[in-house]
């Protein structure tokens, strides 16, 4: 990355990973979605032992404190199905993907890039999105 962006979208396993993440490869105003809020709830729901439990709610009351999550709008809505057709077109199946696709579609729709660790992910949206692999 040659220049580093003023804001833009963690994805959830980058959100996970921050303390494993070079400062400066980030934005300088890392934001994060309500859907990774909602995945991040979803880890401390189906936790099965108490620490793991204990450690994912630490992670999950972090990211309320941190960070005033991007909503899925009416923007973000209508991304969406534009991001679904593309990874339909690239062959790809979007069921799997529609966590990654509804936050990919916050990103676009506000025109920020998305920082993620799993960049093949989002392969086929390069037109709609821009992705900052980690």
């Amino acid at each position: 990355m040659s220049t580093r962006h003023a804001s833009g979208v963690l994805d959830t396993c980058t959100y996970l990973d921050l303390a494993e993440l070079d400062p400066a490869a980030l934005p300088e105003v890392p934001e994060i979605t309500a859907i990774t809020l909602a995945e991040l709830n979803q880890g401390v729901a189906m936790a099965k032992y108490p620490v793991s439990r204990a450690a994912r709610s630490e992670q999950f009351g972090a990211a309320i404190v941190e960070f005033d999550p991007l909503p899925f709008d009416e923007a973000a809505a209508t991304r969406y199905g534009t991001l679904v057709a593309l990874t339909i077109a690239a062959n790809r199946n979007p069921r799997p993907r529609r966590m990654d696709l509804l936050i990919a579609a916050i990103a676009s729709a506000n025109s920020l890039p998305l920082y993620t660790r799993n960049a093949a992910d989002f392969k086929g949206l390069e037109s709609m999105l821009d992705i900052v692999a980690l």
